[in-house]
């Protein structure tokens, strides 16, 4: 079981936050580089970065910190419709990790 920490809150937040922003900006360039049809690239562009907006709110409990690596899973799958998506996917998974990482660690090391 995931023991939540507001710091392990706050860096995921904040990388869900940014990824949020940036799998939005997916929807135009899918549209207009990749020639994506508007209502695929809208669903998964949009319907990601509202994901990601809904997951920072439900990041008090574990079961978000789940969803959240689904969504990094999902990010890296864009790039099925947009190649640069691989690259960035794996780098907000891999910030997604460090962040809980990290924060488990600090706050372990700061409780004792």
């Amino acid at each position: 079981m995931i023991t939540v920490t507001p710091g392990m809150r706050r860096l995921c937040a904040s990388v869900l936050g940014m990824e949020a922003i940036v799998v939005g900006l997916f929807t135009p360039v899918a549209i207009n580089v990749q020639g994506v049809e508007p209502a695929v690239a809208a669903t998964v562009g949009l319907g990601l970065a509202f994901l990601c907006v809904v997951v920072i709110g439900l990041l008090k409990r574990p079961f978000a910190y789940v969803a959240g690596s689904v969504i990094q899973v999902l990010a890296i799958a864009s790039g099925l419709m947009v190649p640069t998506m691989f690259f960035l996917g794996v780098i907000f998974a891999a910030l997604w990790i460090t962040a809980i990482f990290v924060a488990r660690r600090v706050e372990g090391v700061t409780s004792r």
